[in-house]
């Protein structure tokens, strides 16, 4: 504003400084010797007409600032209105969370609630003595609801013998009358409390006449190929049995880590031993029949297999070469890195991991080199790193056909996440940043929808029936849809989808063999996503 003042008061000081100049020019010609060509008034006219210029000139921006003004104004208060309604959104946002939250809380404690209410209804709780180890039923008041604990409270409880089979008293029913298949049915009927069942089934194993050969009855039928076929769900019944064969081990397993070693020797006695040897030698010749690459490093029958071993204390039975070849074959598997410390392998990881690095499989590598500390001789990030540029070298088709193109797409998006996940869950992100990784899998992810819509768009519709009902137009014939749109992953490109972090156990420091050459295994609630029956579960069964 000050230098739009003095421009002003500037033009309008013109006209006194024409005056003084007309003076001026007036006492020049007064002096003059000669007679000058210009006159005064084409010297006047000159000098209005430049002021005039200005002045128009003047007003013009005057009139721009203005406008400019103007719009400055309305701009601030639409910034202002715009402000004012993101505030409100937020403000109902928070809102709706916080009246989501407290429903959430409301549904947790009715759900306790009742839980409280049907606890205390029971008359009586088995417990037993921890001393005599005989069953008695005791009487109990309404307690509160136990929340879930950790193997390490949960083993405390068993060597203070006071754990108590409170939610399933069936089960010590059933290892009393060493039933196994009775117990394969309990379970395969309480399929969806089965990390309940998990918590309480090796102190149910503990009021057996003999634990371990329960176990081994269990086994029967690892292998039977008469598993009746129900509306094509014979392999999933033969899974799910399977995987109760190896639960049902675990807690064995973990029974016994809560045991002195005399109570070992007499749970584990020598008759027990000859009769898993037997098993085991069955076994063994089945497992030539199994294909590395297809088994995807998640075969079941390895893994019960060498749980088989692990559990029973045979290991030294068998050659240790040809358990090390099994390891590739179960390395997705959570119990993996507990299983070869149980079997004395760690020796042989180091030639593991060449192998897993060799066929393709460096996300096994780098979980199973952190689990053994072998990181220093296979370096986590250059292995990775070989994993996403074979994925991308593979994902290069030139002029290939859409199936084949969504094809590599998908193969290279399962290795860009588990490359992230593995990341992640080792705390890589300082050596190998994710952010280029993730955006990377949100261009696939986009052009994966994008090709889903146009698929879908292009499915032909068939024609309705005419509105006025004389009859029924033209049906075009139904075209053959690309039933390999979204098709398989290939081995090589597993999915590392889990329901924990995919983080084997480290060796601890104060690690001490048991009597059987087995480690303790890792309790939680949270594990344990099958089930025994042929019902699909809605967890895999992996680490």
């Amino acid at each position: 504003m000050e230098d739009t003042r003095s421009v002003a008061t500037l033009m309008d000081s013109t006209t006194s400084k024409i005056q003084q100049l007309q003076k001026a020019f007036a006492e020049l010609e007064s002096h003059r010797a000669v007679t000058l060509n210009l006159k005064w008034k084409e010297l006047e006219e000159h000098f209005q007409g430049l002021e005039k210029s200005l002045k128009r000139r003047f007003h013009e921006l005057e009139d721009q600032e203005k406008v400019f003004n103007t719009k400055t104004r309305k701009a601030r208060e639409m910034l202002q209105k715009r402000e004012a309604v993101v505030v409100a959104k937020e403000q109902a946002s928070l809102m709706r969370l916080q009246e989501k939250r407290d429903a959430a809380i409301f549904s947790i404690t009715s759900a306790l609630e009742k839980h409280r209410k049907l606890s205390s209804e029971e008359p009586a709780d088995v417990s037993c003595d921890g001393d005599s180890g005989e069953l008695s039923f005791e009487e109990k008041p309404p307690d509160s609801v136990a929340s879930e604990s950790n193997s390490d409270e949960i083993k405390s409880s068993f060597e203070n013998g006071n754990f108590e089979v409170k939610s399933y008293p069936q089960l010590v029913k059933l290892c009393e009358e060493m039933d196994s298949k009775g117990l394969h049915k309990f379970i395969s009927d309480n399929r969806k409390n089965l990390a309940a069942l998990k918590e309480e089934i090796p102190w149910a194993l503990k009021a057996a006449a003999s634990p371990a050969r329960l176990v081994l009855e269990s086994l029967e039928g690892f292998y039977l190929s008469e598993v009746p076929n129900v509306d094509g769900k014979k392999d999933s019944v033969l899974l799910g049995l399977r995987r109760t064969c190896i639960m049902l081990m675990e807690c064995l397993s973990f029974l016994l880590s809560t045991l002195d070693m005399a109570s070992v020797s007499a749970v584990i006695s020598e008759d027990i031993k000859e009769l898993a040897k037997s098993i085991a030698e069955e076994w063994k010749p089945k497992l030539d029949a199994l294909d590395m690459d297809a088994s995807n490093g998640n075969s079941l029958e390895a893994h019960a297999f060498l749980q088989l071993i692990a559990t029973f204390g045979i290991a030294s039975g068998f050659n240790e070469e040809e358990l090390s070849r099994l390891i590739p074959m179960v390395s997705r598997r959570r119990q993996t890195a507990d299983l070869c410390r149980s079997l004395g392998l760690s020796e042989k990881m180091p030639g593991v991991i060449e192998v897993l690095v060799n066929s393709g499989r460096q996300i096994d590598a780098v979980n199973l080199a952190f689990a053994f500390e072998l990181t220093e001789q296979f370096s986590p990030v250059p292995l990775l790193k070989s994993y996403l540029k074979e994925a991308r070298k593979a994902s290069k088709p030139g002029n290939a056909s859409p199936t084949v193109q969504t094809e590599v797409s998908e193969r290279e998006l399962t290795a860009l996440k588990a490359v992230i996940k593995c990341i992640e869950e080792h705390n890589l992100e300082e050596q190998y940043p994710v952010d280029p990784l993730q955006k990377r899998v949100f261009l696939l992810e986009k052009a994966k929808a994008d090709n889903k819509r146009a698929t879908e768009a292009a499915k032909p519709q068939s024609k309705r029936p005419r509105a006025n009902g004389v009859g029924y137009g033209p049906r075009v014939a139904n075209v053959a849809v690309d039933k390999t749109f979204y098709p398989r992953v290939t081995d090589r490109y597993p999915q590392y989808v889990y329901d924990r972090p995919y983080v084997y156990a480290a060796p601890a420091d104060n690690h001490c063999p048991s009597l059987l050459g087995s480690a303790t295994y890792n309790f939680s609630p949270s594990h344990g996503n099958y089930f025994a029956n042929g019902y699909p579960y809605q967890a895999p069964y992996l680490h």
